[in-house]
């Protein structure tokens, strides 16, 4: 099934401020998840409703909660999100880190005590809308992957995001979990019914686990085994991933006083999860003559795209490609909703008592 892009804003929408979310906080989030939709990222989308349901009836969540600036100088702020959904807060810091790298040609801003924010590439996507570069980091809320050298889970998923913006092409934009795959990626195979690629995920004895329902209980339930950090194993350079998502951990919930989510889970498991952001954005024409930046980029772009591949059906492709491609044809086409995914959205929709817009026929 294929659903207009607005039906699932609406559902959405309705959904939050049935559950008591301001309008504005409501559409702001809405906007962040069909807008991640359209860019083919599924596992971060629509499909997240289910999870804030939970957060809200566990008492985790504050649907209520407004963003407030802590403290900031010219090139930098400390943004409280309050204990709300992430998907607001970030925003309102990405544009304050827009606004400040347009003064001072950087922008610095954390975030801190928030919730889920759906995918970085949303945010850093905003800095290259603008002509400026992004970068985004995170922490998350659930150790669910094992350093290398392990098989205890200690690293949460822990995204990076960079973002740069281009003339000719669809902008740069790179957007990772610092694990091989995110949590929410097997998610949507198990909605498919997909076998997982092997190395995604390991069992206890460090096997590779290819059902997708087996893996999501391992990663959520199981105190050893999990996802593999980026590289999937010592041999195909783990430790990378590793390094990763300790730098995306610092800088996202270190810097501004974001928990480590294995000792949350040791020491204070029923504690907010209480999830760092880290947002900056950074003006080329400070170092560079307005322009120069995006064609030097183009250049180095089209060059890529003129590699001969090894298959002539799959072009080289630049991160930022599939993503564009992606909302070009679900902009026309609608938002694929495998039945799974749409059952679960009906329940969401009973529960919250207001019409499963997806099926609405207007």
């Amino acid at each position: 099934m294929r659903v207009p892009a607005e039906r699932v804003r609406r559902l959405i929408t309705d959904v939050l401020t049935a559950w008591g979310m301001d309008t504005d906080l409501a559409e702001t989030t809405a906007g962040v998840m069909v807008g991640t939709d359209l860019a083919g990222t599924d596992s971060h989308g629509v499909s997240m409703l289910m999870t804030y349901e939970k957060l809200r009836n566990e008492g985790r969540i504050d649907l209520r909660a407004r963003p407030v600036v802590v403290r900031e100088n010219a090139a930098s702020a400390l943004v409280d999100a309050c204990g709300g959904i992430g998907h607001p807060a970030s925003e309102f810091a990405m544009r304050k880190a827009i606004e400040k790298a347009r003064q001072s040609a950087v922008g610095v801003v954390s975030v801190v005590n928030s919730h889920h924010f759906g995918a970085a590439g949303h945010y850093a996507e905003m800095a290259a809308a603008e002509g400026l570069v992004g970068l985004v980091t995170s922490s998350a809320n659930l150790a669910c992957a094992a350093p290398t050298g392990s098989a205890v889970p200690r690293l949460a998923t822990n995204p990076l995001a960079f973002a740069a913006p281009a003339r000719r092409n669809p902008n740069f934009l790179l957007d990772i979990a610092t694990t091989t795959a995110a949590v929410n990626k097997v998610k949507v195979y198990d909605y498919h019914r997909k076998p997982l690629p092997p190395g995604w995920v390991l069992d206890k004895q460090g096997q590779p686990v290819e059902d997708a329902a087996v893996a999501l209980r391992i990663i959520r339930e199981d105190d050893i085994g999990g996802l593999t950090p980026l590289g999937g194993t010592p041999e195909m350079s783990s430790h990378k991933g590793y390094g990763l998502s300790m730098m995306a951990h610092i800088l996202g919930a270190t810097l501004c006083g974001g928990t480590f989510p294995a000792i949350r889970e040791r020491d204070e498991p029923d504690a907010p999860h209480n999830i760092g952001h880290f947002f900056l954005a950074l003006d080329p024409t400070f170092f560079r003559a307005a322009g120069v930046f995006e064609d030097d980029l183009d250049d180095a772009i089209d060059l890529l795209h003129e590699t001969p591949p090894l298959d002539p059906d799959c072009p080289v492709l630049v991160p930022g490609d599939p993503e564009a491609t992606a909302r070009e044809e679900r902009a026309h086409s609608g938002i694929p909703m495998p039945g799974p995914l749409a059952a679960q959205l009906r329940g969401v929709a009973e529960r919250a008592g207001v019409e499963f817009a997806i099926a609405s026929r207007d």
